[in-house]
């Protein structure tokens, strides 16, 4: 019994010894006004917050860099009831905090979340709140603020059985999917918006008419508003954030004109369907950044005009059968964000485009490729030449043979070798090195903040003043707005070259 109580007797003293230690330091608070608390952060922001619907938790650090420990003796959130702003103190829920006690040197953090009541406005309200920190007759504020925005929320499902008119006063949220029914027609108001929750889509079985401008076109993006690495990578630029845009084997006639398609899984898909009968018409629109491919069509009727196409972890476009006309079109892929792969069969690469005629792939058709035609096109990407490009005959994948006149490219840029057949007019070949590459504004990457823009770099990138003069007679606007017929000759592509304005350069 000795030998055990002796050792308690020195742990208890131990522990007596080092409570009476804590004791002291509360006798040792700074009381000095000159010792200051600073702050990660002077102004908390929240990008815009939908109304009823949480934002993600933030946080900012409060440290102490004095040499003594501080005692705050009040930490107060001035309006939790009416900004709708929720703070936790080092691990503590609450908008009131007494004696709340950090050491020299050290630091803590504070997490604040919001909920926004609706505003009854259309356009984004500002909500702010403060928390104060009372110390030694010192009060130092940190300012939390949010964009309040109302939205049309489209939750649990739901089904358009009749013709709708979607308008563009308040965007729309939408959780799961959004289904149009066989027969029904919707329209879209230019300028409307549509934020994606994570695998939400829109799954068309009647006819969409999706009418924007330039200066206010229809988008279809994620919800997710905040950053993933902060000030580098937001959602808005990081594939996979929603499901994509289905358009099911009775949906014809669609139209898109000025329609933004961007971070989902998958952008468009055009299930199997009747090629005589146009399934879609997709005018100076962008489909880009998806983890899959960008635009999968089966067996489908689609006209392309004026689009850009780009940036696929699988596919940028791939037209198994059917009938299809491209004008105009970028079709690239230097995606960043993430690494491209495929999913069609494991060790197989991804492509910037596949063409495949009465081919099975992937357990589909086979369909025959009626009309593939490419004029006044880019088809590049970051690979080189034989790896961006894919046209593939019968139940193995092989490249269809010259003289096959199904597929034809009139005065485009490709990213493939040298091909002479009548499958390739005036075309010029690149194979992405020394000076037989596409030169673009943007790329992503970290040092571009993961933004992209595809309009030609140089005046001297291959395709600049390189166009089917007779095509783009047709279609003398690019799909920014200029004008193709006043320069030195129309551009290959969806972009016509501008200059670099001096606060650009």
């Amino acid at each position: 019994m000795k030998k055990i109580t002796a050792p308690l007797l020195i742990i208890c003293t131990l522990l007596l010894n080092l409570l009476a230690g804590c004791d002291g330091l509360d006798e040792n608070y700074s009381t000095n006004p000159n010792h200051r608390l600073s702050f990660s952060t002077d102004t908390l922001s929240f990008d815009t917050v939908f109304t009823t619907i949480g934002s993600v938790t933030k946080q900012f650090m409060v440290y102490n860099r004095n040499n003594e420990p501080l005692n705050i003796e009040r930490i107060i959130q001035a309006s939790p009831a009416s900004s709708g702003f929720r703070i936790n103190v080092d691990g503590r829920k609450g908008d009131n905090f007494d004696n709340v006690r950090i050491a020299a040197k050290d630091s803590m953090y504070i997490f604040v979340e919001v909920t926004v009541n609706p505003t009854g406005k259309d356009q984004p309200l500002l909500i702010q709140d403060s928390i104060r920190f009372n110390y030694n007759s010192v009060t130092q504020t940190v300012l939390l603020e949010a964009c309040g925005q109302d939205v049309k929320l489209i939750k649990g499902g739901q089904t358009l059985s009749e013709d709708t008119q979607l308008t563009a006063e308040r965007p729309y949220l939408i959780y799961d999917s959004l289904m149009i029914d066989k027969g029904v027609t919707v329209n879209i108001e230019e300028g409307t918006i549509f934020y994606m929750h994570d695998k939400a889509k829109i799954i068309v079985d009647g006819t969409v008419i999706a009418n924007g401008t330039i200066e206010k076109p229809i988008i279809f993006r994620g919800d997710r508003l905040d950053f993933i690495l902060d000030d580098q990578l937001p959602y808005d630029r990081t594939p996979g954030q929603w499901g994509g845009i289905i358009f099911k084997k009775e949906s014809f006639d669609n139209v898109f004109n000025n329609v933004i398609v961007r971070n989902g899984n998958n952008g468009i898909t055009c299930e199997a369907s009747d090629p005589e009968k146009s399934k879609l018409k997709i005018n100076n629109s962008q489909v880009t950044n998806m983890d899959g491919n960008v635009l999968t069509a089966i067996n489908s009727n689609i006209e392309a005009t004026n689009c850009e196409f780009t940036n696929a972890t699988v596919d940028v476009v791939l037209l198994n059968g059917g009938k299809y006309s491209f004008t105009h079109c970028t079709l690239a892929n230097y995606i960043s964000a993430k690494s491209r792969h495929s999913t069609v069969q494991e060790g197989e690469p991804s492509f910037t485009l596949r063409l495949i005629d009465n081919a099975v792939d992937n357990k589909i058709g086979p369909y025959d490729l009626l009309q593939a035609n490419f004029d006044n096109c880019i088809i590049d990407g970051s690979l080189g030449a034989g790896k961006e490009i894919e046209i593939s005959s019968g139940t193995k994948t092989t490249l269809l043979r010259n003289n096959n006149l199904k597929y034809h490219f009139n005065h485009c840029v490709v990213m493939m070798d040298q091909n002479d057949s009548e499958n390739f007019t005036d075309v010029i070949f690149i194979k992405g090195k020394d000076d037989s590459k596409m030169e673009y504004r943007m790329t992503g990457g970290k040092t571009n903040k993961f933004m992209y823009d595809f309009r030609p770099g140089k005046d001297t990138s291959p395709g600049v003043g390189k166009a089917d003069l007779f095509i783009s007679q047709k279609y003398p606007i690019d799909r920014n707005g200029v004008n193709r017929l006043t320069n030195n000759g129309p551009d290959i592509g969806a972009y016509e070259f501008v200059p670099l304005e001096e606060d650009e350069k």
